[in-house]
């Protein structure tokens, strides 16, 4: 039976608006570090497991995963596509079907023997040897923000998000690694209506670290900029903010980003005034050439900016790039998008590759769902939820291999199918993370991380 997260919980939030309104008037707060403080008790959590998640009885500590599958990945690239990806104009074309389902685009050669894709990716054509391909993606529901949640978390539940995204789980178990946040979102976390992938009953501790969006001229993250000169009037007057905040934070109690920021100031200084950090952001070391490869636009640079991240350390990496949702004139949209996407994602696949960060990283490409088989009456597919594509790569993945199927008209799937859970399953089994262990919400209440879902068979080499 599915847990249900958080009414209570909810309520307690409401109860905490007038304090934590209270605090946000202190303002200009991230020349302090604050933004990346409450980020940073993740690394407590790691540090002492008295305060972390507890594992039920029965659960080996000499298998970590549960499975007997050796953790491979250091950390994950996840390029999400919200709004959903056409499978039928990408991926999973139709020859065919009827013209209503087929859709205008031709499909192509590639590198791998027999695999054809849709004309708009001739890079990818040359780096799927580099990649599995699953055709099988598959769940049951058609709206954006359930499904999401979804996908994201490995686990169902209302469209508010129960249950904590991937990231944020890889963030509470495995903590730092380096002075780079765990957990990074570039530009940030998908959005419909609300922002999504969160971290749930986990806490502020372990949200994502939103990035921005690095195409930007003059490129800089909030609380990373070199740190300048400091007179003494300015030091004084930085000191005396400290103090205030200081002082509030001793008043309210229960407020989790204030006991963070108590908590883990020095961290965050530390952070703020890392060369390391803010290498890892500081996207102009990059050559033109590279940059002009990935593109100069959002996606093909947040792509080049989470290489970047997870090169140095960074657990988990988002890299939101929606735009995806076409219920109307489908196709002069896709004659947009479509090359941008295969421009940036084929140029990280190359990238990653000649770095040899295939080697122990793995990258995940996916949707909420994918498109209806029929066109409809405005030119446009609407949501679906049975059938869909997913890309893998790296950390064991195999290369150039080509899994699961749907029918005729891509509208069921027809040959081993992949839920949410099982593509959870697989990302937390590839960072050595069990999918069955228990976290406590602020109640204390143990929950699963996924209650369902296993290792995707033939996904690894």
């Amino acid at each position: 039976m599915r847990d249900s997260i958080g009414g209570g919980q909810t309520h307690g939030k409401f109860r905490d608006l007038t304090r934590r309104r209270t605090f946000l008037r202190v303002g200009a707060l991230s020349t302090l570090g604050i933004g990346l403080a409450s980020v940073l008790r993740s690394e407590a959590a790691a540090e002492n497991p008295a305060s972390r998640a507890e594992t039920p009885a029965g659960s080996s500590s000499d298998n970590p995963t549960g499975t007997g599958r050796r953790a491979r990945a250091k950390s994950v690239l996840l390029v999400f596509l919200g709004g959903g990806l056409s499978h039928h104009d990408s991926f999973d074309l139709k020859p065919e079907s009827p013209a209503d389902v087929r859709g205008p685009y031709e499909s192509i050669e590639t590198v791998v023997p027999g695999l054809r894709i849709g004309e708009l990716l001739p890079r990818m054509s040359r780096v799927m040897d580099r990649l599995t391909l699953v055709r099988s993606g598959a769940h049951n529901n058609d709206h954006h923000e359930t499904a999401t949640n979804w996908v994201l978390s490995g686990r169902f539940g209302t469209p508010f998000g129960d249950f904590p995204a991937l990231g944020a789980v890889a963030a509470h178990e495995l903590g730092f690694q380096g002075k780079l946040p765990p957990y990074v979102a570039v530009p940030r976390n998908p959005s419909f209506t609300w922002e999504l992938g969160r971290s749930a009953y986990l806490g502020g501790r372990y949200e994502s670290f939103k990035a921005g969006d690095p195409s930007q001229a003059g490129y800089r993250v909030r609380d990373l900029a070199a740190a300048e000169p400091l007179d003494a009037t300015r030091l004084g007057r930085r000191r005396a903010m400290l103090d205030t905040v200081d002082r509030l934070a001793r008043q309210v109690e229960g407020n989790d980003q204030l006991q963070a920021y108590d908590q883990f100031q020095r961290r965050a200084a530390e952070m703020v005034l890392s060369t390391e950090a803010r290498e890892g952001f500081a996207m102009e070391q990059e050559s033109d050439v590279l940059r002009d490869r990935y593109g100069r636009n959002t996606f093909g640079q947040s792509c080049l900016l989470a290489r970047r991240l997870i090169e140095r350390g960074t657990r988990f990496v988002t890299v939101n790039y929606g735009g995806w949702d076409h219920h109307s004139k489908i196709f002069p949209t896709l004659d947009k998008k479509l090359p941008e996407f295969d421009q940036g994602f084929s140029a990280l696949m190359e990238d990653m590759d000649q770095r040899g960060l295939l080697n122990d990283h793995l990258v995940v490409v996916m949707g909420e769902f994918g498109r209806t088989p029929k066109i409809n009456k405005d030119a446009g597919r609407d949501h679906w939820g049975p059938a869909a594509s997913l890309l893998f790569a790296g950390a064991g993945v195999a290369r150039g291999r080509v899994m699961g199927a749907t029918d005729r008209d891509g509208a069921q799937v027809t040959e081993s199918p992949v839920r949410p859970a099982d593509v959870a399953s697989t990302i937390l089994q590839s960072l050595g993370i069990d999918p069955a262990k228990h976290l406590v919400t602020p109640d204390g209440r143990p929950i699963a991380i996924l209650d369902q879902g296993e290792l995707i068979r033939g996904l690894f080499a």
